[in-house]
């Protein structure tokens, strides 16, 4: 809830949310970039240890600023350098550290895939997100993200 309000307080639009748990061979190969250093079981390992959130989130330059606001990936540096980062707040160790983020829009592409298979990216770009900057959104509070108004519920606010 507390990453929820973050998003929300940074003005991020929600574009997709979803619960989901992943097994250990879908961690796998989430991260398998990683395979064969030494943090890699240990992520695979968390990823795979219980539900989690993911999040499709829309924001001018996301990627730098959602990781920016997610702060240092160390725990330790994150609690002193930026300590009101999310990871500063709630981070426990460098693995269980609160959150991921992509690291460019082509990871992030293929990390949106990866969990939301059903999203069509290009078609977001072409029919919700000329609508969504344009104001025509609300919060769905049961779908915890944003949506598009309908045209008759655009007309009314």
């Amino acid at each position: 809830q507390a990453v929820h309000a973050t998003i929300l307080r940074h003005r991020f639009l929600i574009v997709r949310a979803k619960e989901l748990r992943c097994g250990p061979e879908q961690s796998r190969r989430f991260y398998r970039e990683h395979a064969g250093r030494f943090f890699y079981q240990r992520l695979v390992e968390f990823m795979a240890s219980g539900p989690m959130w993911a999040y499709i989130l829309a924001h001018e330059n996301a990627v730098p600023l959602w990781r920016s606001l997610m702060g240092p990936t160390k725990v330790f540096r994150a609690r002193h350098s930026n300590p009101d980062s999310i990871r500063g707040a709630y981070g426990l160790t460098d693995t269980r550290n609160t959150t991921h983020g992509s690291d460019s829009p082509a990871s992030a592409s293929r990390e949106i895939a990866f969990f939301f298979p059903e999203f069509d990216e290009q078609r977001w770009y072409e029919q919700e997100e000329p609508r969504l900057r344009r104001g025509q959104l609300h919060h769905s509070a049961e779908e915890r993200a944003h949506c598009v108004l309908g045209a008759e519920e655009a007309e009314v606010t």
